[in-house]
Order: structure tokens, then C-alpha cells, then sequence
């Protein structure tokens, strides 16, 4: 069997030229299109790994201010000194010596409170303003009553009173 020489004719000459012209246009675009999928898939790539060790360092820092509270949390609060507050010591006119004294005996009054637990003493707060109230101070022969207009149970125990003279 003989194969025809279509080599010599030139139409057979212009379709071998043709394909093989298109053949390498078209493994020069496969390759323009292969490169420009695999940059976007590199550059995403990237992108999703920057996005990967922001949110690991995020969450490693969220977790150590996680345990920093959970420790501040479990660590009890305690009431550290005690602040007596005076409101109507102009109305009075009472001397700074006489605030003084007051101020001391109110705070050796509530002395066994400091270095207890905040929790303990914000549930029976009703107890400590019965403890202010309940005693008449006397100072330089003079007898005052003391009631407690607000009461501030933290670290620092405020206590805001009014001072009115007993018989």
C-alpha cells in the first residue's frame, strides 16, 4: 500500500502550516491562561495564609486577656480603707478638728470590715448602714446622729452620711 505524497500539493501544504501555526497559538494562550489561573490561585493563596496568621494571633491574644480576666475574676475583691463622706458639715458648721474625730469613730466603728470580701458585705449592706446608725457619737459635749445617705460597697467602702444633733 502507497501513501499519496499530499505533501507536494500545496492546499495539503497550507492546512499542515495552518495547524501547526494554531497548534502553538494555541499552547501559547493554554499557557497564558494556565499562568494567569495559577498567579490568582497563588496570590489567594497568600492572602487566605496572611488571613490564617492574623486570626491565630488574634485568638492567641483574645486567649492570654481571657485568662488574665478569669484570674482578675477568681482573685476576690476586698475592701481595702474606708472613705467617710460628711454632707451637710457646712449647714452645721462644724470645725474641721470635729469632722475629724467623727470621721475616726465611724471608721473604728467599721474597722473588722476592711480586708473582707466585697461580695459578703454588698449582700448585707443593711447590716453595715444598722451599725452607723444605731449608736449616738458624742463629740465635745455635743451628741450627733448619724444616717447614711448612700453607701458605696468596692475596694474603697464610701459611706456618704448626714449629721443631725441628739438629745
Amino acid at each position: 500500500m502507497h501513501i499519496p505524497p499530499y505533501y507536494k500539493r500545496e492546499s495539503w501544504q497550507r492546512f499542515l502550516a495552518g495547524t501547526f501555526v494554531g497548534a502553538i497559538l494555541a499552547f501559547f494562550v493554554f499557557i497564558y491562561m494556565y499562568g494567569q489561573l495559577y498567579e490568582g490561585w497563588v496570590e489567594k493563596n497568600l492572602e487566605l495564609h496572611a488571613e490564617l496568621q492574623e486570626l491565630k494571633s488574634n485568638y492567641q491574644a483574645l486567649e492570654e486577656n481571657n485568662k488574665e480576666l478569669d484570674q482578675k475574676y477568681n482573685k476576690k475583691i476586698t475592701i481595702s480603707s474606708i472613705e467617710i463622706h460628711i454632707t451637710n458639715q457646712e449647714k452645721l458648721d462644724l470645725d474641721r478638728f470635729i469632722i475629724r474625730e467623727f470621721e475616726e469613730k465611724i471608721k473604728n466603728e467599721m474597722s473588722d470590715v476592711i480586708g473582707k470580701e466585697v461580695a459578703n458585705f454588698s449582700e448585707n449592706h443593711k447590716l453595715l448602714i444598722k451599725i452607723v446608725e444605731n449608736k449616738p457619737y458624742k463629740i465635745d459635749d455635743f451628741s450627733y446622729q448619724a444616717t447614711v445617705e448612700h453607701l458605696f460597697i468596692t475596694e474603697k467602702l464610701s459611706v456618704y452620711l448626714t449629721l443631725s444633733p441628739s438629745s
